[in-house]
């Protein structure tokens, strides 16, 4: 037992001394918080952009197929309030940011 401690230690000790500089490259392109904030952002609004249309085409179909089913209607309303409830928060994702940005005195990625 004593052996196979002082082996993990000498080891421990030892293996930064063996290995060599390892340098990994930023699998992100953004360089600051600010920037990678921004990146998701972006790619959120790009995300709901897509998904937004096909939502609507959904409650379309829905209003289509009610026949005067009272449920299937008021669940075709809700989808299209939900989905414009969305598009509103995430096409003012930007804005709010630059205006809290402003308010704040951050430098933002807009500026």
């Amino acid at each position: 037992m004593r052996k196979y401690l002082s082996l993990i230690l000498l080891i421990v000790v030892l293996a930064p001394l063996t290995v060599e500089g390892v340098t990994i490259d930023n699998p992100l392109a953004a360089d600051t918080f600010a920037e990678l904030i921004d990146d998701i952002i972006n790619f959120i609004f790009i995300l709901a952009i897509a998904i937004a249309p096909i939502m609507f085409i959904i409650a379309g179909f829905y209003f289509i197929t009610a026949v005067g089913d009272p449920a299937k209607i008021e669940t075709a309303k809700k989808m299209i309030l939900w989905t414009l409830i969305g598009l509103l928060v995430v096409m003012s994702a930007k804005g709010l940011i630059m205006l809290f940005g402003e308010i704040f005195g951050v430098e933002t990625p807009y500026n």
